[in-house]
């Protein structure tokens, strides 16, 4: 099922207890979601877009785009199947506690799902921490992105595909997940389940 809208900033029109913040941006049917931290890490604060203005974010929209997944860079990016948001979008004072990323969960969650995207990229280790714990049948204790940056792990109905953060990045880091992407996409990346063994025929019912 594809979502129909046009709006390429906050497309379903999310509204976090908090101002300013930076909301999600993208295409709605993407394929590829990059999922950040919040906007005092990855940026965004005086644009308003996520994985902006910040050195590192740069540098990861560029090997998004080598990669195939931007057709330009800026603020905010020409997007190709792809989506950007934060797990806390507030832009914070300080440091956010463990409770500020729990009380806006239920929108980063209801966000992800809306989106369907195929393949999921976290950023950096608490991104990855998340996707591992509810997207995964992996225990976020098992995050280790010196080896796992660039791999992909198979998730429960998404591919996972967790990234260092870009601050941390040697020409080497960056250079991987070019090379990732670009084998990514020339294959069929989708992840489907098929039901079809709980039906009385043997026809096949696939779903995400």
């Amino acid at each position: 099922m594809k979502n129909v809208t046009a709006r390429q900033s906050n497309p379903f029109g999310f509204s976090p207890p908090c101002e300013p913040f930076v909301a999600g941006y993208g295409d709605v049917n993407a394929d590829f979601h990059v999922i950040g931290d919040h906007p005092g890490v990855h940026g965004g604060a005086e644009s308003g877009y996520p994985f902006t203005e910040f050195d590192a974010s740069e540098r990861l929209q560029r090997a998004l785009a080598e990669g195939g997944l931007l057709a330009e860079t800026g603020a905010p990016p020409v997007v190709e199947k792809t989506y950007f948001s934060y797990l806390y979008p507030c832009v914070p004072e300080g440091v956010p506690s463990a409770q500020d990323y729990a009380d806006l969960e239920n929108i980063f969650d209801s966000e992800i799902r809306a989106i369907t995207a195929h393949v999921l990229l976290p950023v950096g280790e608490r991104a990855t921490r998340h996707v591992f714990a509810n997207m995964t049948a992996r225990p976020p204790e098992e995050v280790d992105l010196d080896a796992q940056h660039a791999t992909e792990i198979p998730g429960s109905g998404w591919l996972v595909v967790p990234l260092k953060d870009p601050a941390q990045w040697s020409g080497e880091d960056e250079r991987a997940l070019v090379e990732a992407l670009v084998e990514l996409r020339q294959r069929d990346y989708v992840r489907r389940a098929d039901l079809g063994r709980f039906l009385p025929d043997d026809d096949p019912y696939m779903v995400r």
